[in-house]
């Protein structure tokens, strides 16, 4: 398998194609989302994804920027799952319109996450925060003001996605390989039932494209944040804090939404996704954007603290099970199941320590044992409504 992002290639692709879960089709039930992932060069890494038990599965990579000695190929973790976010809410609204004749014409979304970090990377004391998501959502539409007003609380109430902001998750579980050989966690809850397959063992040869055709469903794009990147520093001297923002929009017709992300900090690039709205499929659905944003920040902590500690670990790779479920109009993110594989030298003490601290430092996971009901406004028909 390659080491490295191909930047002549299509950054994602579908490598294969299933059938579409009634949680996406008719927002209703619960299937389980998994994701396969591994480390490849320096921050570079890549997640095959399946969307429920019998859905497509989608390659998709990940990388850092300048600012975290990345190379910037592909998009950053945390603008995965605000992208995510983004096309998980306007997925839900398109179909409850539709299940109920409502006539949208477009969607619009600004999305804003905050997070900051204190501690030290070095001192292995580093602890993530998270402030409350910003939702604006701009809707066109002939119908009444107060039908609309509904159709977002509803949705609002429907999107898994939303549910991962607004609930607390404390059954978050792990389990960890060292050298192939599965170990006890320590400082977090191991996960129930049997092992996780080793992606390095379940994967002989890379993902391949169903169809050579580039179909941009991720992009880097040319546009970039002014001024000049600068290197994050190892220890911390209060907050380090990191904004993420991004915006999506739908217009009628489409199958798919189009959402742009980027961090809030000086030379930073921007990037594009598309996610899946309705029933075709030809793009990767947002709960698979967001599902891997996850696997791909832990993933980040992990190599972050064993650049900075000098660890003797290597080979990163790992299986996570997020499941999903709509039930009577209310969605819900469910505890996730993160299985670890680590390879290397360094004592075994180490190698549980790791996985434990990497839990306490990514955004996602303590955004997924952290409570925040999103700061949401509805814009109804803008009178700056663009088409």
């Amino acid at each position: 398998m390659a080491n490295q992002i191909d930047p002549s290639r299509s950054l994602a692709f579908q490598v294969r194609a299933g059938n579409q879960s009634t949680l996406q089709r008719d927002l209703s039930g619960q299937d389980l989302y998994y994701v396969e992932a591994r480390q490849m060069h320096l921050h570079q890494k890549e997640a095959i994804t399946q969307e429920g038990v019998s859905g497509s599965i989608w390659r998709l990579p990940s990388d850092e920027g300048l600012h975290l000695h990345g190379t910037d190929l592909a998009p950053f973790p945390l603008g995965f799952f605000n992208a995510g976010l983004q096309g998980d809410l306007i997925h839900t609204l398109v179909t409850l319109a539709l299940q109920q004749a409502i006539d949208l014409d477009e969607i619009r979304v600004e999305l804003s996450n905050h997070y900051w970090l204190t501690g030290s990377f070095v001192m292995g004391t580093g602890q993530g925060h998270v402030e409350p998501t910003k939702i604006q959502i701009d809707i066109v539409s002939s119908a009444p003001a107060e039908q609309i007003q509904q159709l977002v609380q509803q949705a609002m109430m429907a999107s898994p996605a939303m549910n991962y902001l607004r609930s607390a998750m404390y059954q978050n579980t792990f389990a960890i390989y060292i050298n192939g050989r599965r170990r006890p966690v320590a400082g977090v809850q191991e996960c129930p039932g049997p092992d996780a397959i080793d992606p390095f063992i379940a994967h002989t040869n890379a993902p391949e494209a169903m169809t050579s055709e580039l179909n941009q469903l991720i992009q880097k794009l040319m546009t970039k944040e002014d001024g000049q990147i600068k290197a994050a520093s190892a220890t911390v001297d209060g907050r380090l804090i990191r904004n993420v923002l991004g915006h999506g929009v739908w217009r009628a017709g489409q199958d798919y939404a189009q959402m742009e992300t980027w961090l809030e900090m000086p030379g930073t690039t921007h990037f594009a996704y598309r996610s899946a709205v309705g029933s075709k499929g030809n793009a990767p659905s947002a709960l698979a954007l967001l599902s891997s944003g996850i696997a791909f920040c832990y993933m980040t902590q992990l190599s972050r603290y064993i650049e900075n500690m000098k660890m003797d670990i290597h080979g990163i790779r790992l299986v996570q099970m997020s499941p999903y479920e709509i039930s009577q109009g209310c969605g819900h993110a469910m505890p996730i199941q993160t299985h670890l594989f680590l390879n290397g030298d360094a004592p075994e003490a180490t190698h549980t320590q790791l996985l434990e601290i990497a839990a306490h430092t990514c955004y996602l996971h303590v955004t997924a044992a952290t409570a925040h009901e999103p700061l949401l406004e509805v814009v109804i028909n803008p009178k700056n409504e663009l088409s």
